[in-house]
């Protein structure tokens, strides 16, 4: 049998206004093999949000990069009783809706369906998830797809050029440094023995845990799951990557040449990994910076110096690091080296004099906001629980989330910015028309 142990992930601080946080009442199920099960039951809406997160991600990718993406895709390409696209078949002719996605720390899939469809969901994941129909026939197929992603968003656009080219300059040693579709060369030579090892260490129950939020009987579902997933076999532990980023000493440069009608500009510094007391801040310091026509950068690059077409600055925290980004697209034959210029003056002015108490409260008002606006669904709800529990193994008390938020001053963003934005710390891409077209 399994075992059952009710946890209360979130309570409010002694000082903070009382606040009904659903997350609250999550309840966490361990099976023997390992498999983590968390149920939180709510019947406002006759919908359910079934998500399974997997621990692995490109940055678990060792000899070939791209592989914990092509799986995403090949999960859906049929298994010992179900063909190709079968699974998806079943779900979207009952009004479901199902999708996945791959990131640097985790793979994920989610299916929003209502209620009386929650046990065929379980028994179609129990059978990918058990007897995925690894075969060349399917590599092959998705091989060729992925290849065909990878141009499109990437190859063949300036931004993901940019933005490829900025993660390999800004991490020199970390495997974030990677592409998360993987490098073209690996993606075209990975065998189906990388794919079968991969797999069977990866996508085994104690390396990925099942999100159910909505409207379904929690008893009766977790006795579905367990018939279902019960019987697959704990795999071995996962040994992840233990490299760890050199301090930055100096800045970085680069320079892609493309086919480009307005040049790009990316820049990126180091910054505290997911969870860390100035994640918020920095949060906060983004919106100063880019939240909005009256922000700083559009205000200042945009409005008042029409040097750019856009210019955005943001936060993204990984598992083990993070990056602060600055981008603009220049205006088609303006100067990038003007609006450089202008994008790193208006950020080291926030460092260097600090920013309006007035602007703070704004970007608090809006963080609250997003935070709290993003939470309205089923499967809004199943994502925080599935992406918390992955990232820090517990879910962050909504109320202490919003009491750290309003607890921002002015004095934190300057000190929180002066920290991470460094000129010999950074890392710049330039995305320009080659050589002799400039000007054409």
């Amino acid at each position: 049998m399994f075992s059952i142990c009710l946890t209360l992930f979130a309570t409010a601080a002694a000082h903070a206004a009382p606040f009904d946080d659903p997350a609250a009442r999550v309840r966490e199920t361990i099976l023997e093999n390992g498999l983590r099960i968390y149920t939180l039951e709510d019947h406002s809406t006759p919908v359910v949000a079934f998500q399974i997160w997997v621990q692995v991600g490109s940055k678990d990718e060792t000899r070939y990069t791209g592989l914990a993406h092509l799986f995403e895709h090949m999960m859906f390409k049929g298994s010992e009783r179900l063909g190709p696209e079968e699974h998806a078949q079943w779900i979207q002719s009952r009004g479901g809706r199902l999708n996945a996605f791959t990131s640097r720390d985790v793979t994920v899939y989610h299916e929003d369906v209502t209620g009386e469809s929650l046990p065929l969901v379980i028994d179609l994941e129990a059978e990918r998830f058990g007897s995925l129909d690894l075969s060349d026939r399917m590599l092959e197929s998705e091989r060729e797809v992925v290849l065909e992603e990878r141009r499109l968003k990437y190859e063949d656009r300036a931004n993901g050029r940019a933005y490829e080219a900025l993660s390999a300059l800004a991490w020199q040693a970390h495997p974030y440094r990677h592409p998360v579709i993987g490098w073209r060369s690996d993606v075209v030579e990975v065998p189906l023995e990388a794919c079968r090892a991969f797999f069977d260490t990866y996508y085994a129950p104690n390396n990925y845990m099942i999100v159910i939020v909505g409207d379904f009987d929690t008893e009766e579902t977790l006795a579905h799951v367990e018939r279902a997933f019960g019987g697959l076999p704990r795999g071995p532990e996962v040994v992840r990557p233990v490299t760890r980023e050199p301090e930055q000493r100096g800045e970085r440069r680069a320079t892609v040449e493309f086919d480009v009608q307005a040049p790009l500009i990316y820049a990126a510094w180091h910054a505290p990994k997911a969870g860390q007391e100035d994640s918020i801040v920095l949060d906060v310091a983004s919106l100063v910076l880019s939240g909005g026509r009256s922000s700083r950068l559009y205000r200042a690059l945009v409005y008042d110096e029409p040097l750019v077409n856009s210019a955005h600055a943001y936060y993204i925290e990984y598992m083990h690091a993070g990056l602060y980004y600055a981008t603009a697209a220049v205006r088609p034959g303006g100067s990038i080296e003007a609006a450089e210029a202008k994008m790193f003056e208006v950020i080291e002015r926030a460092v260097e004099e600090g920013v309006d108490a007035a602007e703070v409260e704004k970007a608090k008002r809006q963080l609250e906001v997003s935070l709290v606006g993003g939470l309205d669904t089923a499967h809004a709800m199943a994502d925080r629980i599935g992406r918390e529990m992955s990232l820090f193994g517990y879910v962050r008390p909504l109320a202490e989330r919003l009491e750290a938020i309003r607890a921002v001053t002015a004095e934190d963003v300057k000190r929180a910015l002066g920290e991470v934005i460094r000129s010999d710390r950074r890392s710049v891409v330039r995305v320009v028309p080659p050589r002799g077209e400039e000007g054409s």
